[in-house]
């Protein structure tokens, strides 16, 4: 049986004297993970020697490995290995059309811009830094997106990201000079199934430079909440991280120095904050609870001893679920907002001998007011620099403005189709941001309203295709929406909701319709410009993995979890679809397929990894000889097993940042080739004739890379797989 395997230590064969000379060589060039660090000691240029590459500053801080002399080592003898297969696979495969590279070529992959906000399920996420850049996360990117005029617009406008972490962020703090930001991230699994641990960088957001990291090895589980000390320029970073006992830490940012380390309580711990006037004061609230903690940053040595905390007590007050914020207010009160939909005022009682802590006696905490301020939950509290307060509400949805004494001012509500407020951040001049539960970022006053300048999907992503001809893009996922994006002004063009779970979508060569595949064996054909359903079929009762037109927009082939693709007849304007026949052969799921150039034949794999082709224009038929297929030229490349695919998954593999699931590259059918991979991310050479060849990674761990892209289950050993039609 021949299969392709890259005897990593066999000598490259040179060609022979009275050889005949090959034709012109192509390139092959070997190429890291879009997107991912150069590892220390690679020969690739970098990107300032590449014509029209942006600077490091556009693309990330510092998120490589550390540059060690066996980090250098292993980069090294892996480029050695990965350039000896090279040469093994030119020399001894057939590819006398192409030669290795001397050098490697740079390929940097941007995200301007990210589209999305992380609001459905964090907080602490929403800050506005001093150059006016907001600072947000998503997925394990830090986003600084500056509002003024848009992208590319006469107030600058644009994104930049931080992409030092490998793994979700989950919080933000911001230094006092509005310059540093602390980021920390949760833990994960890397490639090789190996635990990520969490930890916090401090970040420099002019240059994107990584300053200091600490806790590696310290948190457990991630980092819930972070916050700089203010009264001392910010020499301090109070932490509490995800583990059962939510232990509370404050750090010497700058030295990377732990100070003191205590278990704070078994239930959630949502929100920390330094008493703005006294770093020794430390609050932290959660599930029904609010705590103040007292500690000595000239403790000395580090110990339990240096923190003493005092529970907050409601007394007569109504003890709520959750106390979600707070906000230090200028003359030493603190206000909580609760799930009750109430903010307490919490205001300084007489020092307690009975609970001296270190120093001496402190004074502690008492509630002293309750206004009552929205309906439902209050999830955000923010200290304007006018000395007034915004709540922002969680089911009623309003932004209220609160004077002295806590009376209302204002008030503005935010629509139903952005969810409630997450977080508040106020802007330049009277602007205000605020993020939302649907994952959206709006920005505006209480008197004018909000619009968005943010949105996103609230749940996983997995349809994704590129309009034909125009900058537009559309994706679907589990959150039920079908969303059309402006690839120009980077905006949402519009959005329609499924009521069902769309898996996969793909555009009509003219671009007037999108067929979508849902979950339930339905799939729906619509009008990109008015959004009406022209075709609603069903196909069996199992969930569609993927869907495509053919390049002539002549059929539609719909692959089916009941092992079947479904062929359908397509008017001109794609507007009516009959059923053509059905492609019956395959043994589990369908996963990928595409078209050849001329329309008339199919590519296809399934969830057990075969192989199979067919003659759709003879009839549905399957191919038998695969190897009538072996030099064909087709549309679309997203199989992830086929002629094209050379190699197996194993050599030396390169670490890189996870990136936003739903950050895919909009790859077109134009862009050929590219290999969809598996979880894995090991690299495979990718060749074809006519172009290029490159060894590419699985670019992004997602479920989906191209609308019906199915990521397959783990492989079985590569001589079961290799060996179809190779």
């Amino acid at each position: 049986e021949d299969v392709l395997r890259p005897p990593l230590t066999k000598p490259i064969p040179r060609p022979s004297r009275g050889a005949p000379s090959p034709p012109e060589p192509f390139s092959l060039d070997w190429v890291y993970p879009p997107g991912a660090p150069l590892p220390p000691g690679s020969p690739r240029s970098s990107p300032q020697d590449v014509p029209g590459s942006p600077s490091p500053s556009s693309v990330g801080g510092s998120g490589g490995p550390p540059g060690t002399e066996e980090a250098q080592k292993q980069a090294d003898g892996a480029e050695g290995e990965w350039r000896e297969w090279a040469g093994w696979l030119v020399q001894d495969r057939g590819l006398p059309g192409f030669q290795i590279s001397e050098g490697l070529f740079s390929l940097t992959f941007l995200l301007t811009p990210s589209y999305g906000y992380r609001g459905r399920d964090s907080r602490s996420n929403l800050f506005v830094l001093r150059s006016g850049e907001v600072v947000y996360f998503i997925a394990c990117v830090v986003v600084l997106y500056r509002p003024g005029g848009g992208p590319g617009g006469s107030g600058g406008g644009g994104q930049r990201h931080y992409l030092g972490h490998t793994d979700c962020v989950r919080c933000l703090a911001v230094h006092p000079d509005g310059v540093r930001v602390a980021s920390g991230q949760t833990a994960g699994v890397d490639k090789d199934g190996k635990p990520l641990q969490p930890v916090v960088h401090i970040w420099d957001s002019e240059k994107l430079h990584k300053l200091q990291e600490i806790g590696l090895g310290v948190f457990e589980r991630g980092v819930g909440a972070l916050a700089f000390s203010v009264s001392d320029q910010g020499s301090f970073l109070c932490v509490v991280d995800d583990s059962n006992e939510h232990m509370l830490s404050v750090w010497d940012w700058n030295r990377g120095a732990k100070l003191v380390e205590i278990k704070s309580t078994n239930d959630s711990v949502l929100a920390v904050g330094f008493n703005p006037r006294d770093s020794s004061c430390i609050v932290t609230s959660g599930k029904s609870h609010v705590h103040f903690w007292n500690w000595s940053p000239g403790g000395g040595a580090q110990g339990n001893g240096g923190l003493t905390r005092k529970q907050g007590v409601f007394g007569k007050y109504k003890k709520p679920k959750f106390v979600p914020c707070f906000v230090f207010l200028p003359d030493g009160d603190i206000l909580t907002g609760d799930s009750e939909g109430t903010i307490l005022t919490w205001g300084r009682s007489p020092p307690d001998s009975r609970t001296p802590g270190r120093g001496g006696a402190k004074e502690t905490f008492g509630i002293i007011a309750q206004t009552r301020a929205h309906e439902g939950s209050i999830f955000a509290l923010c200290l304007l620099r006018d000395g007034t307060v915004l709540s922002g509400g969680g089911r009623d949805r309003r932004l209220v403005q609160w004077g002295p004494g806590l009376t209302a001012l204002q008030e503005a509500e935010i629509p139903e189709q952005f969810g409630a407020v997450r977080a508040i951040a106020e802007g330049l001049g009277s602007e205000l941001l605020v993020g939302t539960t649907k994952n959206a970022l709006l920005r505006g006053d209480l008197t004018q309203g909000f619009s968005p300048v943010i949105q996103g999907h609230t749940d996983e992503l997995w349809g994704l295709c590129t309009h034909p001809s125009l900058n537009r893009f559309l994706t679907c996922g589990h959150d039920r929406q079908l969303c059309l994006w402006d690839g120009e002004s980077h905006a949402l063009a519009w959005s329609l909701d499924l009521k069902e779970t769309g898996l996969c979508a793909d555009f009509h060569p003219s671009g007037k319709v999108v067929a979508v595949g849902l979950n339930t064996g339905r799939w729906l054909v619509l009008d990109t410009e008015t959004r009406e359903i022209v075709s609603d079929v069903t196909d069996g009762n199992e969930q569609l993995s993927v869907v495509r037109y053919s390049p002539d927009g002549m059929y539609l082939a719909i692959g089916s979890h009941d092992n079947m693709i479904y062929i359908y007849s397509v008017s001109s304007d794609g507007a009516k679809c009959n059923r053509f026949g059905r492609c019956v052969g395959h043994s589990s799921f369908i996963t990928h397929l595409d078209w050849s150039k001329d329309g008339s034949f199919i590519m296809s794999n399934s969830g057990d990894y075969e192989i199979l082709y067919w003659d759709v224009a003879g009839g549905c038929k399957l191919l038998r000889n695969r190897y009538e297929s072996r030099d064909r030229e087709w549309a679309t490349y997203t199989c992830v097993l086929g002629f094209h695919v050379y190699g197996e998954p194993q050599g030396p593999a390169v670490r890189r940042p996870r990136q936003p699931r739903h950050q895919c590259p909009l790859h077109a059918r134009r862009l050929s080739p590219h290999l969809a991979g598996r979880e894995g991310r090991e690299h495979f050479p990718v060749a074809h004739a006519g172009g290029r060849g490159h060894a590419l990674p699985h670019p992004f761990a997602v479920p989906r890379l191209l609308a019906g892209c199915l990521t397959p289950p783990p492989p079985p050993p590569a001589r079961d797989w290799m060996g179809e039609g190779v």
